[in-house]
């Protein structure tokens, strides 16, 4: 039924799918910067990065173990393959990076949700990965299927996210090799936001296509992007054979992948802030330049997870100066190569959503927008070095969102903006509650948190003197009474049922 399902149904749909997924609150579009990135590196430091990534590239290499396919693709490149080792000539890897379009369309099943990666735009999506969740009622514990499903609701909810990301949290309730299946199921049904494929195994990347195909036709997927991917690289410069496997399914189907270093300096890369961008560049580039060997034209984003670790005991840390200085570095790296930019999230290493993660949490997310990052993932809920996925922390993280928005916008400097007419009415002594300007433009004038506390001591103190996780568990509970399933074409829904059905019958469970 799912088979038949995919091959009756072509593109071209966009506009009956819309009007069958009407927006039933408010969204935020996806941010369009109006203020300049921050720039660390000077051009003489870029060019020895990049002059020094190309050292990498030739000199040392990178490993593509268990991989012939691979080893194939580079040696026809014009690559010098020895066993699992792949040597680039320099300025090869940049070459073939060239054919990776700079910036994409990401489509979702209603098309109001669409969003565009690349340029000076910026594209947030929630956590990704993490085994465990934490709420105020239940505390820390592994992830369900349950969770996984009131992530993607409180995703969809969210004004300011654009996006309703991948794996959300890990539903270790459900087996491994058929999790991927509840889980873009979830997104799709529950969500009408753009969503992440599967990259575990190839042939789960490969289900991520089938289920799109039912959800927007064949012929649209083929012809346009409808998901995103997470394409870890194994720093040091290995890239696994089940990544690649992965990657080279959404590349041939031309779906998007995010090539990215996972990297804690000091364990992963060096110590030092140029040798680790070195590094990352490296990385990057040879998996791009991989990706676009495969199909000329993939749409690709330049990634870059990095963080520091503390040196005593071994941690990830998060918010650093380091950190930002190599994000800021990477974003300069990846918009000389005209590609679009992963970098940042609501990174932070508290085991609450307390001070500390808080600090952490702004540092890292303002970082992000001045960087010029394009596609923002764990923008939301992220706790304990990405271990939990916290129901509080992901309503006030998103609530923040709101303020990189207003942020990015920059300064009006429009003949309303200057306020020379309020500045006269009000003159020498006076005040601005009651003058005509500030009655006209006072309700869009400021960002408005739609979480934290401003009410005086006594009103405060009088509602029960919550604190700001207090705060976000009432506004999880609440956001979650107020869902409303978006609606879906009853033939797609089937199919996709029944999609997902017939696959988890042809095999057995498996917990490994």
């Amino acid at each position: 039924m799912a088979e038949s399902a995919r091959r009756g149904r072509g593109g071209g749909g966009a506009a009956r799918r819309a009007a069958r997924s009407a927006v039933s609150f408010e969204t935020a579009k996806y941010i369009e910067r109006n203020i300049p990135n921050y720039e660390v590196l000077t051009e003489e430091a870029l060019e020895v990065i990049e002059y020094n990534a190309d050292t990498v590239l030739e000199e040392i290499g990178v490993n593509f173990p268990d991989n012939p396919e691979a080893l194939a693709l580079w040696r026809a490149a014009g690559a010098e393959v020895t066993g699992d080792r792949v040597r680039i000539p320099r300025g090869l890897a940049r070459e073939l990076c060239k054919t990776a379009p700079s910036q994409f369309t990401q489509h979702a099943r209603n098309p109001a949700r669409n969003v565009e990666i690349g340029g000076r735009n910026l594209v947030l999506a929630p956590v990704y990965g993490p085994p465990f969740v934490r709420d105020t009622a239940g505390g820390r514990r592994y992830a369900t299927m349950d969770d996984f499903n009131k992530f993607v609701k409180l995703g969809y909810m969210s004004k300011w996210l654009h996006h309703s990301g991948g794996t959300v949290c890990e539903p270790t309730d459900v087996p491994v090799n058929k999790r991927h299946l509840d889980m873009l199921h979830a997104h799709m049904t529950l969500s009408d936001k753009p969503f992440m494929g599967s990259v575990t195994e190839p042939s789960r990347a490969q289900d991520s296509v089938d289920m799109c195909k039912i959800l927007f036709g064949a012929d649209f997927v083929d012809q346009n992007t409808v998901m995103t991917s997470l394409v870890n690289i194994n720093s040091p410069l290995t890239f696994d054979d089940v990544m690649m496997g992965a990657l080279k399914v959404f590349a041939e189907n031309n779906q998007a992948s995010i090539i990215s270093p996972f990297i804690v300096g000091g364990a992963m890369a060096p110590v030092s802030v140029a040798g680790t961008l070195t590094q990352v560049l490296a990385e990057v580039m040879a998996g791009i330049a991989y990706s676009q060997l495969i199909r000329k034209g993939a749409p690709v984003i330049f990634g870059a997870f990095v963080t520091s670790i503390d040196m005593n005991s071994g941690a990830p840390t998060f918010g650093t100066p380091e950190a930002a200085h190599i994000t800021y570095g990477a974003g300069q790296l990846a918009r000389r190569m005209n590609l679009p930019f992963r970098s940042s999230g609501s990174f932070c290493g508290s085991k609450l959503p307390d001070a500390q993660a808080a600090y952490e949490t702004a540092n890292s997310l303002n970082m992000g927008l001045l960087s010029g990052v394009n596609f923002m993932l764990h923008a939301c809920g992220w706790l304990e070095g990405g271990l939990v996925a916290s129901f509080e922390k992901f309503v006030m993280d998103a609530d923040q969102l709101g303020a990189l928005h207003h942020l990015a916008r920059g300064v009006q400097i429009d003949e309303n903006a200057q306020a020379m007419d309020a500045i006269r009415e009000v003159g020498p002594g006076g005040h601005y509650l009651g003058c005509a300007h500030t009655q006209a433009n006072f309700k869009e004038a400021f960002w408005k948190s739609d979480l934290l506390d401003y009410k005086p001591f006594e009103t405060w103190s009088d509602e029960g003197a919550r604190d700001t996780q207090a705060l976000a568990a009432a506004r999880v509970e609440k956001l979650l009474g107020d869902y409303v399933q978006p609606e879906m074409d009853p033939d797609i829904r089937a199919a996709l049922d029944a999609f997902v059905a017939d696959r988890k019958a042809a095999e057995p469970d498996s917990f490994m």
